[in-house]
């Protein structure tokens, strides 16, 4: 048994309600902000989540070094290792089997309680192939816990319930599966119903989260820089608030759905946020990326105002 295991015998039960996944400041010159990191983290475990996810899309992680990735990497373990109320999420991205393999049990070693897998992709391998790079990792690391990351759009991976029922029969600590197909409900659906069950996160910002958690969905992933919104909604839909939890999504909508239609677009609209918000500095964004321009750096002016009672500030 893993010392992650030890520690934390109930991680999977931490992995609920809102999981974000972590954003990386850069300094003007392109150079990580560690401290600025470091508040980010910080400020993400002071908003009422019990797990993040480092890196993701979100973090550009396809733009850190390995180095870097180990020092960020380093900073959040600092602040989660010896929580028992916080799940460190860590992820692996590795196209080569080998190599995720090896970063996967790296990331054990080091205090991650649960790992996220990205699956293969580049070259458009097969889905034995890439059902083999799963089942691989899984037995790497077993039993700690995995997140399988289902990412369609940016992957262009095409996996199915019932082959990933078929590797967790094989593999128990399949435990979680990130959908971000679009729309995610089906899948959801069939994840849950198939044998064993699956449970699932939502991601994709967020967009497609009321229909999500009526599916049954046990948490979302989205980005970090307006943490509280997410779990506001969250909170009500738990406690049986649906008309609200409906009505704050609402307001959300028309934000999360125009920045989610680009990668690097929500990337650069959430470090601005950040920023205005006094989490860090610069809202840097290494090339290549999207350059906000007016209208766009107009429009989250606006959101931060509308939501100003949700998003205060940060000392």
């Amino acid at each position: 048994m893993t010392t992650t295991e030890l520690q934390k015998p109930a991680v999977r039960t931490l992995v609920r309600g809102v999981s974000p996944v972590l954003e990386v400041p850069f300094g003007p010159d392109g150079a990580i902000d560690t401290g600025g990191f470091r508040r980010v983290v910080e400020y993400v475990l002071g908003a009422g989540v019990s797990s993040v996810m480092f890196p993701g899309f979100a973090s550009e992680y396809h733009k850190l070094d390995e180095d870097e990735r180990d020092t960020l990497t380093d900073i959040l373990l600092e602040q989660t290792r010896e929580r028992p109320d916080v799940a460190a999420i860590l992820a692996v991205q590795d196209h080569a089997t080998m190599l995720a393999v090896r970063r996967a049990q790296r990331l054990v070693d080091a205090g991650a309680d649960l790992i996220n897998l990205l699956p293969p992709h580049y070259l458009s391998p097969t889905r034995r192939a890439v059902a083999d790079h799963i089942r691989a990792v899984l037995e790497a690391v077993d039993p700690v816990p995995v997140v399988l990351q289902y990412a369609p759009i940016e992957t262009g991976t095409s996996l199915d319930a019932a082959g990933l029922a078929e590797i967790a029969r094989d593999h128990a600590n399949l435990a979680f599966v990130k959908v971000e197909s679009s729309p995610p409900g089906p899948l959801i659906t069939q994840l849950a119903d198939g044998d064993p069950a699956l449970p699932s996160l939502e991601g994709y910002a967020g967009v497609q989260l009321p229909d999500a958690a009526r599916r049954g969905a046990v948490g979302t992933q989205p980005g970090c820089s307006f943490t509280e919104i997410y779990v506001e909604i969250w909170r009500r839909f738990e406690n049986g608030e649906t008309a609200g939890a409906w009505d704050l999504h609402r307001r959300l909508l028309p934000y999360i759905s125009y920045w989610m239609l680009d990668i690097e677009l929500i990337i650069a609209a959430e470090k601005l946020i950040s920023v205005r918000r006094g989490l860090f500095e610069s809202p840097y964004c290494r090339e290549p990326a999207h350059r906000l321009d007016r209208e766009e750096v107009a429009t989250i002016d606006r959101f931060l105002s509308e939501f100003a009672d949700l998003l205060p500030r940060i000392p």
